[in-house]
């Protein structure tokens, strides 16, 4: 698949949304097809460097056990809407990060999967504030998708409900941001 085979209001949506969003191919190994500037921004990294190329080489060398195994439960099962952890990313001048990672499943009216819908959020530095803002922004992000992607064909599987700020969440990324502080992290 290529960008031609995005639709046109899906790249539009993309370029104008405020936060780091980023869609998937489901073929095999799941590369890159679009990113938008907030993407960027975060990560580093332009389109030619990660287009074509799976997301997981933002995790590098990084063990990230239980995220992946999240994130495969997420892929091949077809029970599971949408999918939401922390895992330990690296930007291109590698810097770590802890993203707080959102996956959905793009679907056409048929239920065909089409795409794969991610949002990347840094909490490795952020105050409480910051994440609740991206959570709203999220959550209107995901609101407003639903009609722009209608247009052609498409509906965002998953619930708003995955993206409610959780207890759990919020406590895996200070574990894993207290492992980045430990002494002998780069």
């Amino acid at each position: 698949m290529h960008r031609q085979d995005i639709p046109a209001e899906l790249q539009r949506y993309f370029e104008a949304s405020n936060i780091a969003l980023a869609l998937a191919d489901i073929t095999e190994d799941n590369p890159l097809l679009l990113v938008n500037e907030p993407f960027r921004a975060l990560t580093g990294y332009e389109d030619k460097d990660v287009l074509g190329r799976n997301c997981r080489m933002l995790q590098r060398d990084a063990a990230n056990e239980q995220p992946r195994a999240k994130i495969r439960a997420f892929l091949e099962g077809g029970r599971q809407a949408s999918v939401r952890t922390t895992i330990l990313n690296f930007r291109k001048d590698g810097r770590p990060f802890v993203n707080l990672l959102y996956m959905s499943k793009l679907k056409s009216l048929s239920g065909e999967v089409r795409f794969l819908f991610a949002s990347q959020f840094d909490v490795s530095r952020s105050q409480p504030e910051l994440l609740s803002a991206y959570d709203a922004e999220l959550g209107q992000t995901i609101s407003r998708l639903g009609p722009a992607l209608a247009e052609s064909g498409i509906v965002i599987e998953g619930s708003l409900m995955t993206i409610a700020n959780s207890l759990a969440t919020v406590a895996q990324a200070k574990l894993t941001l207290a492992d980045l502080d430990a002494p002998g992290f780069p």
